[in-house]
């Protein structure tokens, strides 16, 4: 028999702060994090378009650990603290209540801060000896293996390495192995911190990220918008305490919201640009595994990442879901204000879904003030939205590479 699984606790470190409430709130307001960041060396440095966030380490990260780590580890380090604090999941020595809980973890690049550092080590030091340290710092599930270590956690230590749906997908499978009896409890996020020069110059040649909007950097995501020309590169890490109703009952504990669905496909078309028929088998996937009619869903934190094809195939794939006119269906990007996670913005935007669904608040598409005429949903324009019968929230992820991963919760 399937179980339910719940959302007990959430954990951030993102480019609007640490503490859940208060990002949801700069969220539903509209305010921005993301500004002009100068980046790299003097020669070839350059001023980006970043949505970078603080991290204070403190009480969380013991010095020992943290000579070992990448900045994207001690960011999903901090995250589950957070997260396992916020769940009541911490012992007084800051260790797990549940040491049998699983890690699943996304994470797009790894330490890719490391990974530089490494190659300016072999080309400028002329050097073949980096930090001894470099292999385990720049690996992908060193975040998730941190973790593991810094709470005690005897369970499964997973990865998912799926470029932008890597924490959606996390999650999911965390998911499903609570429903179906392997875990209790899991720790489950993403993790994302590429904004080093090296890596921004890539993405710069891809030809994806938006450029200054002339009313200034803060309003330079723009998605569904006639005006929108690609994406901002934030960083952070958000993580989420998915708990058995057994687990639930047994501790006393609440809950925020309750995870219903999960789908994942994948486009099988091309590398880089998205498909509309891979995204609808991924929404109608999760809505299946949540025995769901479209028409309960009441807000979708879309993908949208504001490039001009991936806006509009989406919204072309929630038509064909939801129909030409979903009545009630809000739409929203919060990409707008926190720019895009890669790595951790599945589990960031499914964070910010479930605080929805707890806040009976729909956060808006900050900037869209001159929507695209052929994204014509509703968008949730420049204003965040009350929402008093908020029940079903859906958040999408979608892949380069064509993965596809869809995630369902409902209010408690």
């Amino acid at each position: 028999m399937k179980r339910r699984v719940f959302v007990t606790g959430i954990g951030l470190v993102s480019p609007h702060g640490c503490e859940p409430q208060e990002v949801f709130r700069r969220l539903y307001a509209g305010e921005s994090a993301i500004r002009k960041v100068r980046t790299g060396t003097a020669e070839y440095g350059s001023d980006v378009l970043l949505a970078p966030c603080g991290l204070s380490t403190q009480d969380v990260i013991p010095k020992s650990q943290s000579f070992v780590m990448d900045r994207v580890s001690k960011l999903a380090v901090v995250a589950a603290y957070n997260a396992l604090n916020s769940a009541g999941l911490l012992e007084s020595e800051g260790h797990c209540k549940k040491p049998s809980a699983a890690v699943y973890m996304g994470c797009g690049l790894g330490g890719s801060q490391s990974l530089e550092d490494a190659y300016r080590a072999y080309w400028e030091k002329r050097t073949r000896k980096p930090k001894p340290t470099s292999v385990p710092m720049i690996m992908a599930n060193a975040p998730a293996a941190h973790i593991s270590m810094r709470f005690r956690l005897n369970g499964p230590s997973l990865t998912y390495s799926i470029a932008c749906a890597s924490s959606a997908v996390a999650v999911g499978e965390a998911f499903r192995a609570i429903r179906d009896g392997y875990s209790d409890v899991a720790v489950a996020g993403g993790t994302e911190s590429m904004i080093n020069d090296g890596s921004i110059s890539a993405w710069e040649m891809l030809g994806v990220l938006a450029k200054e909007h002339e009313s200034g950097a803060h309003a330079s995501s723009r998605p569904f918008a006639v005006d929108r020309t690609g994406f901002v590169l934030g960083e952070g890490a958000a993580v989420l305490i998915l708990e058995s109703e057994e687990s639930v009952l047994a501790r006393e504990t609440n809950a925020l919201a309750e995870v219903v669905g999960y789908g994942v496909s994948n486009d099988a078309h091309n590398l880089t640009q998205p498909a509309v028929d891979g995204q609808v088998l991924a929404m109608r996937a999760a809505l299946s595994d949540a025995s769901l009619e479209p028409l309960l869903v009441d807000y979708i934190n879309a993908h949208a990442t504001a490039t001009p094809a991936g806006d509009l195939v989406e919204v072309q794939a929630i038509k064909q879901v939801f129909g030409e006119k979903p009545r009630g269906l809000a739409i929203s990007s919060t990409k707008s204000m926190h720019g895009h996670l890669v790595g951790a913005a599945g589990a960031l935007e499914f964070l910010i879904s479930v605080l929805a669904l707890a806040e009976k608040k729909i956060p808006p598409t900050a900037f869209l003030t001159d929507p695209d005429p052929q994204c014509d949903l509703d968008c949730v324009p420049c204003v965040g939205r009350s929402a008093p019968s908020l029940r079903y929230a859906m958040s999408n992820s979608f892949a380069f590479g064509g993965t596809n991963a869809s995630l369902l919760a409902r209010a408690v």
